[in-house]
């Protein structure tokens, strides 16, 4: 068997002490989580990470750093996710856009208030991503290259 890890992408916008959250249903499940999602093929990573924030938050998001690399093993699953997560800015949200279907609703929360329902993150990834850029971890988009 051929291993084939989950290529992912993911959103930190702050503003004013708050952090953009979905909240969204898995498996009738409703967990929180950033914008993100699966990079589709011939998609740079900075273009997922634009299109997954529009297409789950309704907002036009520009990447300015890379936060982390990450990757978690989902052993009942046997699933591997690797997730590339971004910070920047919210340019715009998009009123008039209706948000993916398994999306219930966007949420700013501070960091307390993550602590705090820490049971319903979706992955260790969220509030690992959120404490790295808390820490100050910015690394260049010029890391990033696109042969294809």
């Amino acid at each position: 068997m051929i291993w084939k890890p989950h290529a992912t992408v993911s959103a930190i916008i702050e503003k004013d002490g708050k952090f953009l959250l979905i909240e969204e249903l898995i498996d009738g499940i409703k967990v929180l989580n950033q914008p993100s999602g699966h990079i589709e093929p011939d998609e740079s990573f900075a273009n997922a990470v634009i299109r997954e924030t529009q297409e789950e938050a309704a907002v036009v998001f520009q990447p300015e750093y890379i936060v982390g690399l990450y990757r978690w093993v989902l052993n009942e699953k046997e699933r591997t996710y690797i997730r590339l997560c971004f910070s920047g800015k919210m340019l715009r949200t998009l009123e008039n856009q209706p948000l993916d279907t398994d999306i219930i609703r966007t949420l700013w929360l501070s960091y307390e208030e993550i602590i705090a329902n820490k049971e319903q993150l979706r992955s260790p990834m969220v509030l690992e991503c959120i404490d790295d850029y808390l820490k100050g971890s910015r690394f260049s988009l010029e890391l990033l290259k696109d042969l294809g």
